[in-house]
């Protein structure tokens, strides 16, 4: 019944995940459609790799829920492997928007000339290929694979203890890092802004304009906070109980760990595009048309389109690359 109760719990969330994530990069597909900035490829590639979670977790629903089919050693290591893949390029995706964010704040003017298509484009190559080399390390160096005595797939039940320690000085360490250094950054520019304009307000020349400058830098700095902090809430307990278990494996429970904590960091991948539809106002505006256009097409299939109002239609004004900085 734990294990039903468990695949249920699982299967849910992986629903979820890859919904809100299919919807999320459709709407950053229509936004990079009307808009010239190539930042937004940052956000759209994390609601790829967190779609891409959703989809190998998947693959481990259908494992709790068969009764006759047993997994082998090679087959499960590969497809956990494909789960960390996943899992390690949401993570360095939210690596790259904070980035972004940091680069649009300290160096604004130089913004569009710095972030091109190019460097966009090398930089998501490279996250590929760092989050494969990441979640495929157990097949390039056997010592971290366990020996499988189990039925279903399992983290610890294909690795061993010592590969999430790797993975967490490779990859999360060093990103919680990164978040926290380039928020202190902005902190403390957004805090220059905020005294060039007490100055410039003291001399008597801004007239009746307002701070909009020191508006995008506090927006931009709050969308970074708050992912920081789920992305911290989310992965750091886990990654915690896997150093305690290297280090003592009788002190904790693997079961707490796959059960309970892994779940906990796959909900950063649900947290992701939800935190984006309600902070970002032109994803949600997105969101809205979409879900017109499709309450239009099923009003017409069922013949009472006469009465729906066309207003839904109206398209979106253009999007700005600095609106979306926000």
């Amino acid at each position: 019944m734990a294990i039903s109760a468990f695949g249920l719990i699982l299967a849910v969330l992986a629903s979820l995940i890859i919904t809100a994530n299919a919807l999320v990069a459709i709407a950053l597909l229509r936004l990079i459609q009307k808009s010239s900035c190539n930042g937004l490829y940052f956000v759209l590639n994390l609601a790829v790799a967190d779609f891409m979670v959703g989809f190998t977790v998947m693959g481990l629903v259908m494992d709790e829920f068969s009764q006759l089919f047993h997994a082998t050693q090679t087959f499960c290591v590969l497809r956990m492997s494909f789960v960390t893949s996943s899992s390690a390029a949401s993570i360095l995706s939210l690596t790259l928007i904070a980035c972004d964010r940091h680069l649009a704040i300290r160096l604004p003017f130089h913004y569009f000339r710095l972030v091109t298509g190019l460097r966009v484009g090398v930089r998501l190559v490279g996250l590929w290929l760092l989050s494969a080399i990441i979640g495929f390390l157990p097949v390039l160096i056997p010592r971290f694979q366990h020996t499988f005595t189990n039925d279903k797939c399992t983290f610890f039940g294909v690795f061993q203890p010592s590969y999430m320690f790797t993975v967490f000085c490779v990859g999360f360490f060093p990103a919680l890092f990164l978040f926290i250094y380039l928020y202190c950054d902005m902190l403390k520019i957004a805090a220059m802004h905020v005294q060039h304009i007490r100055e410039v307000e003291h001399a008597g020349l801004a007239g009746g304009c307002p701070p909009s400058r020191t508006t995008s830098d506090m927006k931009a700095m709050r969308t970074v906070a708050v992912l920081i902090g789920c992305f911290t809430l989310s992965w750091l307990p886990f990654f915690i109980a896997s150093i305690v278990q290297t280090m003592c494996p009788e002190c904790f429970p693997y079961k707490v760990i796959e059960n309970y904590l892994w779940l906990l960091g796959l909900g950063n991948s649900l947290l992701n595009p939800l935190l984006y539809s309600y902070w970002q106002k032109d994803v949600r505006l997105q969101l809205s048309q979409l879900a017109a256009s499709v309450k239009r097409r099923v009003l017409l299939r069922l013949g009472n389109g006469k009465g729906f109002s066309s207003r839904d239609s109206k398209s979106l004004p253009t999007v700005s690359c600095l609106r979306l900085q926000d």
